[in-house]
């Protein structure tokens, strides 16, 4: 019977998927919305050495969680079983699998409803549009125009959409006809389950550059207050030797103790030191002359 084939297939589908969740430390969890073939399978092309990604139904994957009885907390991943997925399996550090993805992402034309990914600015110049309806278009969505050579041009920098703003049909239709790609595609995790911890697309969100900022303030902070109270360590060792014979230098100098470091310049420090008191002498004894008569 065709039923029982069907069945036949589902229960070996369920295995299999059992046996990749058996098999691999991280399993991830990635819409498949606005998400094209083409993209999905560049991604595979490009992770195949890594990930190993399957486009699975959501009641197939449940199946095989169930059929998972050393693993029962994978049925914390359900939750974010909703519309079209595929799932992640692999051995990579979650973060990093999350900066893959988002770095694979590509800048796509845009449809009505879509957010666009960053500020939209359509520069000045010459669309390559003859006279005609495109000119009522583009004033439309807040664009100046002129006519000259036989075609449309945009007469100043314009900001169309703002980042994280939605995008109307009539503007979508206008930044396609001028080459404007204003939303980015890819695949973005949802979730991912690491040995028994949940881990959402909110904290996969790691700012890279901040974060590496963080870490050169913190160091270049620590590094300051160890110069400032004299605590050695092997970063910080030549500088405080510096900061050391620079004041040994100053307190030997003040005190007029010769090393020889400072021999020099104390004999030139007693040398000008003369001089000025040599040239107040004759004043000096010009004063004692007066008070004496």
């Amino acid at each position: 019977m065709p039923s029982e084939q069907v069945l036949q297939q589902k229960v070996k589908k369920v295995e299999e998927i059992s046996d990749l969740l058996k098999g691999y430390r991280i399993i991830g969890i990635a819409s498949l919305q606005k998400v094209r073939a083409a993209q999905l399978q560049e991604f595979k092309k490009n992770l195949a050495d890594k990930v190993f990604m399957r486009v699975l139904k959501n009641t197939l994957m449940k199946l095989a969680i169930e059929n998972c009885g050393e693993r029962a907390d994978l049925k914390k991943l359900e939750e974010y079983m909703t519309g079209s997925n595929v799932f992640m399996f692999t051995d990579l550090n979650p973060f990093r699998l999350a900066l893959i993805l988002k770095r694979g992402k590509v800048k796509t034309t845009a449809k009505s409803g879509d957010i666009a990914a960053f500020d939209v600015v359509v520069p000045a110049g010459n669309t390559g549009q003859p006279p005609g309806p495109i000119i009522s278009q583009l004033n439309a969505v807040g664009l100046p125009t002129r006519i000259e050579s036989g075609s449309v041009w945009i007469n100043k920098d314009t900001l169309v959409v703002k980042k994280g703003e939605e995008i109307n049909e009539r503007l979508a239709s206008i930044l396609s006809k001028l080459g404007i790609k204003p939303v980015e595609t890819g695949l973005a995790l949802t979730a991912v389950f690491d040995e028994g911890l949940i881990i959402t697309q909110k904290q996969l969100m790691i700012d890279v550059e901040g974060t590496r900022k963080d870490f050169a303030d913190a160091h270049a902070e620590s590094f300051g207050l160890s110069l400032s109270i004299g605590y050695p360590t092997e970063e910080n060792i030549a500088a405080l030797l510096q900061i050391a014979n620079k004041e040994a230098y100053a307190l030997s100098m003040g005190a007029a103790i010769p090393t020889r470091e400072t021999i020099e310049d104390l004999i030139r420090k007693a040398h000008v030191e003369m001089l000025g008191l040599s040239s107040r002498v004759p004043t000096l004894e010009g004063k004692a002359t007066t008070e004496k008569s």
